[in-house]
């Protein structure tokens, strides 16, 4: 199994150098494992010395890594290697017939009041349930669960495990027990969404969530009710998003988050891993970064003040210490 080289060309544009079009392309491997019948790819310039030693057959690299790339040996130069690796990834799947095939498996359970489209897969042991849509090329992976009216869009990838649409965590006080909110809204996900194993995505409890187009979210993700996720944002794994925060488009945020709920978090955010995030960010663009240790409240809250004090304090400081080495020159005769 394989790929002719200039096939790969064909597909996915760059320009080859140095190699052989007819050579078939046996594997896509990282450069310091790859053999003399694969494709690798450099993106890091600080890589170049495995690039040297490589044994692929070919590697992909950018404009100014070529004339590295060609005293080792055949090359595709492109502007953006490690997109075009991403693509040969795509285009190795979809030629060697390696992707889901459509249609439902036969131990899935589909109620006939759900809408799945011809071109989706449906994999072993999925439940659909009544009103619920999945969309055109969309796999569903083992054992997913999509809940009452909760809607997929086209092309998304939901990985083994996940669940979408069960009840969001709603409850009332009253005299010392819970009365339980009926969650009465859905769950709606746009196209180009890919969802990681054991990510769970609750159904809004009046209003839907919303997950928009192109929105990656990593393994073991919890989305409360009502969120609002913006399109193309990516989330790691073990973040956990609470009710009716809405995430702006284009974020980054990092393995084990946290987003307190009903906060808003501006476009092309940044949240660095083991976050808390408890107050909304209103300005695009900013990267931010806390980790705190648990502590009574009181204390904590107080704790808290007193650091986001600490860079003027310093700033005091230093002024003082300052002002007292010129009173001790001064005095000096």
């Amino acid at each position: 199994m394989g790929l002719r080289l200039g096939s790969i060309v064909d597909a996915l544009g760059g320009s080859l150098e140095g190699g052989d079009e007819n050579l078939t392309i046996e594997r896509i491997a990282p450069l310091d494992t790859a053999a003399s019948g694969d494709l690798s790819f450099l993106n890091n310039p600080r890589y170049g010395a495995q690039l040297a030693a490589s044994r692929a057959a070919c590697v992909i690299v950018a404009p100014a890594l070529r004339e590295q790339a060609l005293r080792r040996g055949a090359c595709i130069v492109t502007d953006d290697p490690y997109a075009y690796f991403a693509r040969a990834t795509q285009l190795w799947v979809r030629q060697l017939g390696l992707g889901a095939a459509a249609g439902v498996h036969p131990s899935a359970v589909v109620h006939p009041g759900a809408q799945v489209a011809e071109s989706a897969s449906i994999g072993p042991l999925c439940v659909v349930e009544q009103g619920a849509v999945v969309g055109e090329h969309t796999v569903l992976k083992s054992r997913v669960t999509v809940g009452a009216r909760c809607r997929i869009g086209a092309r998304c990838i939901v990985h083994p495990g996940v669940v979408i649409g069960a009840d969001g965590f709603g409850f009332a006080p009253e005299q010392g027990a819970w009365i339980k909110i009926e969650q009465l809204g859905a769950v709606r996900i746009g196209d180009d969404v890919e969802i990681g194993a054991n990510t769970c995505i609750d159904r809004g409890a009046l209003d839907d969530t919303v997950i928009e187009d192109g929105v990656k979210l990593d393994n073991l993700i919890q989305i409360a009710h009502n969120v609002h996720v913006g399109r193309h944002t990516a989330m790691a794994g073990c973040t956990a998003v609470a009710g009716s925060t809405r995430i702006g488009a284009h974020c980054t945020i990092a393995g084990a988050a946290s987003i307190i709920g009903h906060l808003t978090i501006a476009d092309h955010t940044h949240i660095s891993t083991n976050t808390v995030v408890m107050r909304s960010i209103t300005q695009p663009g900013g990267h931010y970064t806390g980790v705190f240790p648990m502590d009574d409240n009181a204390h904590w809250e107080k704790n808290a003040a007193t650091l986001r004090q600490l860079y003027r304090l310093r700033e005091r400081v230093k002024a003082l210490e300052q002002q007292l080495q010129d009173a001790a020159r001064a005095r000096k005769p």
